[in-house]
């Protein structure tokens, strides 16, 4: 699948439908849209909620509310949009840990993940950065694989707890590398980060933030970033892949999904709203401040994307033993 950046062509028209549908869309919206967020405020999901959320009210006309509702691993924000009228009214803030690591981090949830959902628009996407302790002897991600080869079991990683996104791109390091690094789980990646600036642990898979803040004042040295490619934000840390493991990869993408069965109409109309909002200057820079970059996607897009990238972290999931009942 190709993502589109900015400013590419925007999905055509949908399909016909019954006259009574196709009015109900065409008036869409004409009242207030809540926009479901699975993380408490402060955290990047609820910035770029709020973000998204100020400029689609100034652009449909109507008021749209985040509405804040962490708990069970954003489970529960999941299972209300999926429950949701399917009229674009409840949409989802979701992230690759609402669908790509739930899916198979928990044993049983109560609904799907990938039918259950109507894909409207990936809208960013964040890397996390590798960060060590100064005083851990390596220089770059080659040196820590030597290193931690030389110690298995020795070298402590931290996280923000089982089964999160912290914990499984250490576990999938561990993989890709061939190496044993151990895991201490924290409760939450700000302890996690602290830790590290402590000397608790040796690394961290941090999000981009607080290592960036950490790593301008010397606290911390910087190894690598998890996307593809390098990032704005710190355009000298190389990724991880070029630094010593080819093919490592883990990108933390946020984006936009309704209830299943979303109306064609509605989804396209929503979809072209975001495609413009990710593609303005103002919203850039907000992404910048969170160590994001923009991206979009078509409807059609985003399904094949889900089941992609849930198969990809049901492999890291398993490998890491992370399970939740």
């Amino acid at each position: 699948m190709k993502l589109r950046t900015p400013g590419l062509a925007l999905l055509a028209a949908a399909a016909v439908m019954p006259s009574g549908a196709a009015l109900a869309q065409a008036d869409f919206p004409s009242k207030s849209i809540r926009l479901v967020v699975g993380f408490p405020p402060g955290g990047i999901s609820d910035v770029l909620g709020r973000a998204i959320a100020a400029r689609l009210t100034q652009s449909l006309g109507q008021q749209v509310v985040v509405d804040n509702r962490a708990g069970a691993g954003t489970t529960i924000a999941s299972d209300i949009v999926a429950r949701a009228p399917a009229d674009g009214y409840t949409l989802f803030m979701q992230d690759v840990t609402t669908h790509a690591i739930n899916a198979s981090l928990y044993r049983k949830l109560p609904y799907d993940s990938v039918k259950d959902f109507t894909g409207v628009s990936l809208v960013a996407f964040t890397p996390l950065m590798l960060v060590v302790h100064p005083s851990l002897p390596v220089k770059n991600v080659k040196e820590l694989i030597a290193l931690a080869k030389a110690r298995p079991g020795q070298i402590a990683y931290g996280s923000s707890g089982n089964g999160t996104i912290l914990h499984l791109s250490a576990e999938y390091f561990n993989s890709v590398a061939g190496t044993k690094m151990i895991h201490v789980p924290y409760k939450g990646s700000a302890p996690a980060v602290q830790a590290l600036l402590g000397g608790e642990v040796a690394l961290v898979f941090s999000s981009m933030p607080p290592a960036i803040a950490a790593m301008k004042a010397g606290r911390v040295r910087a190894l690598g970033v998890t996307t593809p490619r390098r990032v704005e934000a710190a355009p000298e840390v190389p990724t991880i892949s070029e630094s010593g493991l080819k093919g490592y990869e883990i990108v933390l993408y946020s984006g936009i999904l309704g209830p299943g069965n979303l109306p064609a109409g509605v989804t396209a109309k929503l979809n072209a709203e975001l495609t413009k909002l990710v593609g303005a200057a103002d919203f850039r820079q907000t992404l910048l401040t969170a160590g994001a970059e923009g991206m979009t996607s078509r409807p059609e897009e985003f399904r094949p994307f889900l089941e992609r990238e849930i198969a990809k972290l049901a492999r890291i999931v398993k490998e890491s033993g992370a399970k939740v009942d």
